[in-house]
């Protein structure tokens, strides 16, 4: 994926909009890819195996594809409606379902888009979303005399700190943002007179949850 960062959908949520007895559920996904989306949107329908539509946007990872599907409601009043609340948001890696049960009276192309939007939008409001980073990870090995320095350097550029470990020397698991590799490590060498550079060096995807910093390999 090009870019350093972008907003996905953790952890999905739901929220329900009644209009006339027509009930729009709408169920936010994570996805980050078309496969990944369609498996969603198939435990979606199998959970509302007796609703007729089952309206959906989606956008990959890296902001592609961009899928949306009206899925017999007239053109223009469901997919697009959801995948501008995702865009709004924007999210990547996100998929947004919305589900209608039929109340027996039509609600007109401006009602339909006006549910849609309200159900999608609550989804999305009710979801957790996080903010994934690009990085390295890697491990910094310093001796006890360059670890208090190198700790304070660390903290100092704002560099994640997974990890610390302590045997014969220090280890630090840490993660450097993306495009500073180059700016880090030279300040890890003057700070230690060249003594230790980061080593072990794997690309990452990174974000903050409930006060801690997780990471996954880069796909």
């Amino acid at each position: 994926m090009e870019g350093a960062s972008y907003r996905t959908i953790r952890t999905g949520g739901t929220f329900e909009v009644t209009e006339k007895k027509s009930r729009f559920i709408g169920e936010a996904g994570h996805a980050e890819n078309e496969e990944e989306a369609l498996a969603f949107l198939e435990t979606i329908r199998k959970k509302h195996y007796d609703a007729k539509h089952h309206c959906f946007a989606f956008i990959g990872n890296g902001g592609a594809p961009v899928r949306s599907s009206d899925d017999g409601e007239p053109q223009g009043t469901a997919g697009h409606p959801i995948l501008g609340v995702l865009q709004g948001a924007g999210l990547c890696g996100s998929i947004l379902v919305v589900t209608r049960y039929f109340g027996g009276t039509l609600l007109g192309t401006g009602g339909l888009v006006r549910c849609y939007t309200a159900a999608a939008k609550g989804a999305v409001e009710a979801s957790s979303v996080i903010e994934k980073k690009k990085g390295t990870r890697c491990t910094l090995r310093a001796s006890y005399t360059d670890s208090g320095r190198l700790t304070y350097l660390l903290a100092e550029n704002r560099i994640p700190v997974l990890d610390t470990s302590y045997g014969e020397d220090v280890a630090l698991e840490m993660i450097i943002p993306y495009r500073k590799e180059d700016a880090l490590a030279k300040k890890i060498a003057e700070a230690t007179a060249g003594r230790t550079v980061p080593k072990d060096g794997r690309p990452v995807w990174y974000w903050e949850e409930d006060g801690s910093v997780l990471c996954e390999e880069e796909a």
